[in-house]
């Protein structure tokens, strides 16, 4: 396999277009505009980083068609995590029918704002386990977004899909600003077990830590926890931008992962970097596969 580098989490969005109530207040202010690929590609390309996978933010069929359009006319693009919802009895359609939409084929992943259920075990419906059933049946993978609250369930769904290739996004918020580690490294731990078809995400750390006065040293604790649970084999390079810009610009958060990983080998950081991603979501599967390399 090639080695490239990835930038597997990250957004576009348009706050005229949907709604995100998670966008609100004086503090999203200033992500609160339009973020394009003409934005984020001239940082992709002065971090060396040659494709990338863009996440949904909405609860949206229509952000996901949306995305899937601007994949296909998006060369960096390699792949989109996309919504349905899971708790519907015709998911297993409505997957089949983002996958025969435009850009359809970009489509590698499907993901649900889980950590705004109100109910912890959200995942454990019965439900949502048939939507589960049915991103499994379609070959996609499953972005889990968490915080410690959610884990529980989490390791109780991971458990009961052992086919479903799953992928701890931003390794469930760790709470780095008030540098706490146990709670949250003993309920990860679960996850040791099932990391033949579990990763984790070493992104969105930095809006975790203090916004204003973070270090790579203050991420360093939770990146080397994760590598213990999951290993270099399970861990996966991603910005979170433009969330990430609340606390640093781009090449400051990129730069501060690979500060984190600076001690492993370069086998091991390129699969962090890129190969992990190409894994988990088969990029390698997705239309222009590896064009971008190909041509730098």
């Amino acid at each position: 396999m090639q080695d490239i580098a990835i930038d597997a989490h990250h957004h576009f969005w348009d706050p005229a277009r949907g709604d995100f109530p998670w966008m609100q207040g004086e503090a999203m202010a200033p992500i609160r505009r339009v973020f394009a690929p003409g934005h984020l590609a001239p940082l992709l390309r002065d971090a060396g980083i040659a494709r990338s996978v863009v996440v949904q933010t909405q609860s949206s069929k229509a952000e996901t068609r949306d995305l899937l359009a601007l994949a296909a006319a998006t060369d960096f693009v390699a792949g989109v995590v996309g919504w349905v919802d899971l708790a519907s009895s015709g998911a297993h359609d409505a997957i089949a029918r983002l996958r025969a939409a435009p850009g359809g084929a970009h489509l590698v992943g499907i993901r649900h704002q889980v950590h705004d259920e109100p109910d912890p075990r959200w995942l454990l419906r019965e439900d949502v386990r048939r939507g589960l059933a049915a991103v499994e049946a379609h070959g996609l993978a499953y972005d889990l977004l968490l915080r410690p609250r959610e884990i529980p369930a989490a390791l109780e769904t991971v458990a009961a899909f052992p086919g479903l290739r799953f992928v701890v996004d931003h390794a469930a918020k760790p709470m780095i600003r008030r540098g706490i580690l146990a709670p949250w490294a003993e309920a990860m731990r679960g996850f040791a077990r099932h990391r033949g078809h579990v990763w984790c995400k070493l992104s969105g750390l930095v809006t975790e830590a203090d916004w204003r006065a973070w270090r790579a040293d203050d991420l360093r604790p939770y990146v080397e926890e994760a590598l213990a649970i999951f290993g270099a084999g399970r861990c996966i390079q991603g910005s979170d931008w433009p969330v990430c810009t609340l606390a640093g610009e781009y090449a400051e958060v990129i730069g501060a992962l690979h500060e984190c990983i600076s001690a492993l080998s370069g086998a091991e950081r390129a699969r962090i970097l890129g190969r992990n991603a190409v894994e988990l979501y088969r990029l390698d599967a997705t239309p222009g596969w590896p064009s971008m390399a190909q041509r730098r």
